[in-house]
């Protein structure tokens, strides 16, 4: 167990440092100064002339958003049109059919808005083509899309007054060419030569070493796993995701898929304060981020490493811990890393099946995604983040007897209506589908909620997850859920969307409006942001919304599952 918690020690810490380098070069390449990655330049002027744009044209933040909800709603359709004929198209030697039109809703909806919550199992619901043009193809362009916006709002807190806040499409552009295909192909050069599939092969015969005879599916794997984790996607290409031994072959393969899963969010995060020239306000946003990540991290790897006291008196040999539902080749402290770093990101990937997770482990992972705010996603990680800090300001500024200011800017009735609004449709939304979900299956248990696999606390707190990991943006789910079924799949949706969409346009609305205001100049009564004190507060802020939002919820879940235990 000790080389084990080695093991992850150095998983994290190397994350660490690469993220404080690349955080250094997100910063140039979105400012716009000498990068290595030059040379792609007259590639990206090639594009944006055969697209018709002008990079040089600066947009306003409302065009920005126009521009960002039209291409997102092109690659919705899209996908509808690939998922809903994809057996009659080629790159489909499996033979795989074409998906019905309520779960390609749900999957067009879930790859569009980077969720990609998955109500089917890639071998057979996809086929070669709809992995590539669809999920691939999504993966990738909608990462870009929240580092695009996530700079815009860099843009308006810089130290001046405008309405211009650079262009969409140069940050989108730059996103891929100079980040996400760069360290996507170094990844799954790795994940290939450790003997993750890149074919077009059909599935292959084997016999196992027990003399079965089983067909293995394969495919163009290594390519997209690469951008699932470092997109904060989570998608997987097989059912089984990154417990499946051709998605996640050794453990090496573990550990660069891990530092993936959260390498861009903690960059974007430090990249916020070299992008202003204030270095110190990325480490502040960084340190309460690693703060709250550390705080479920902790408890969960030893929850898991300590197995479970209800079989304890059985006399089962538990030393290697919690093992239900894990890989031996991984162990459990690798589990219970993966866990938490899927779900404090909107990654939403496993290397375990999270619904055999302890109870506490469980609603640690569950929290991840509730606050929502603990690095997170590609780009909207630091957006959410960023709704915190409006309303940590406003409260630290009526404590001390100032109007609140944020860099300059002051934070007004209108700035903090919408970081209010946003603040609380988080939990809206998934305590609302928890509500009607647990409300249908009690009335018609096989009828239009689905089943679920497990009664009680846990059956509570799998309805609870799906609709958490899809207000997250995460993917992961508890799957003792019957989750393909019309009520999962267009509820999910709907709820996917509007988790995806709103909290982009309030932070970006709330930075256009900044942006505008006169610059104040910081005086000896400024509220500094780059303090200690302040990321104190930013935490506790954080902590109270998810307490006073879920707690109720939690108690009647995994709270209530773990005092059965004992």
């Amino acid at each position: 167990m000790t080389k084990e918690l080695l093991g992850i020690g150095a998983i994290f810490a190397s994350t660490v440092l690469l993220a404080i380098s690349l955080g250094r070069y997100l910063a140039a390449v979105y400012r716009g100064t000498r990068t290595p990655t030059d040379f792609l330049a007259p590639f990206e002027r090639l594009l944006f002339r055969v697209a018709g744009i002008n990079p040089l044209k600066e947009m306003s933040w409302q065009q920005h958003l126009v521009a960002l909800l039209t291409i997102n709603a092109l690659w919705f359709l899209w996908a509808m049109l690939v998922l809903c004929t994809q057996g009659s198209l080629p790159l489909n030697p499996d033979g795989n059919a074409s998906m019905s039109p309520d779960l390609a809703f749900n999957t067009a909806i879930s790859f569009v808005v980077n969720c990609n919550l998955q109500h089917y199992a890639g071998e057979t619901g996809l086929t070669y083509l709809s992995q590539l043009t669809v999920v691939m193809f999504l993966q990738f362009v909608t990462a870009a899309t929240g580092m695009a916006a996530c700079v815009v709002v860099f843009n308006a807190l810089q130290s001046r007054s405008t309405d211009k806040l650079g262009n969409f499409y140069l940050y989108f552009v730059k996103s891929l060419t100079r980040v996400l295909l760069p360290l996507s192909l170094a990844v799954a050069l790795v994940l290939a030569f450790q003997g993750t599939p890149m074919t077009f092969r059909a599935k292959q015969p084997v016999v196992t070493l027990q003399g079965d005879s089983v067909t293995v599916s394969r495919g163009p794997a290594a390519a997209m796993v690469a951008i699932k984790q470092l997109g904060t996607n989570g998608g997987g290409f097989f059912g089984a995701n990154s417990a499946h031994p051709l998605e996640n072959p050794t453990y090496l393969t573990n550990a660069v898929e891990n530092l993936s899963i959260v390498l861009i969010p903690m960059a974007m995060a430090l990249a916020f304060g070299f992008y202003l020239r204030r270095p110190q306000l990325g480490w502040m946003v960084f340190g309460v981020m690693t703060a709250g990540y550390l705080l479920l991290q902790l408890p969960t790897v030893y929850l898991e490493m300590h197995g479970n006291p209800a079989i304890a008196p059985l006399g089962i040999d538990q030393s290697l811990g919690a093992m239900e539902g894990k890989e031996i080749r991984l162990g459990a402290p690798a589990a219970a890393l993966w866990a938490i770093q899927t779900t404090v990101t909107s990654n939403g990937s496993v290397n375990a099946m999270h619904d055999s997770l302890m109870p506490l482990s469980g609603m640690n992972a569950l929290l991840g995604m509730m606050t929502n705010a603990f690095y997170g996603g590609v780009g909207v990680g630091f957006l959410n983040f960023f709704v915190f800090i409006i309303v940590a300001v406003f409260i630290s500024g009526l404590m001390v007897g100032r109007t609140p200011e944020l860099l300059g800017k002051k934070i007004e009735a209108r700035e903090m209506k919408i970081a209010i609004l946003i603040a609380l449709l988080h939990p809206l939304l998934i305590l609302t589908g928890t509500a009607m979900a647990a409300y249908l299956h009690s009335h018609d248990p096989q009828g239009l909620s689905g089943w679920l696999a497990n009664p009680g606390f846990h059956g509570f707190s799998e309805v609870l997850y799906e609709y958490t990991s899809s207000a997250a943006n995460n993917g992961s789910g508890f799957e003792g859920l019957g989750d393909n079924t019309p009520w999962w799949n267009v509820s999910t949706g709907v709820v996917m969307l509007l988790a995806r969409y709103l909290p982009i346009i309030g932070p970006v609305a709330i930075a256009g409006l900044l942006a505008r205001k006169k610059f104040i100049p910081e005086s000896v009564g400024t509220l500094r942001t780059d303090t200690a004190t302040f990321g104190a507060m930013v935490f506790f802020v954080i902590w109270i919304i998810a307490a006073l939002a879920f707690f109720p919820a939690l108690a009647l879940g995994p709270l209530a599952e773990h005092f059965t235990l004992y």
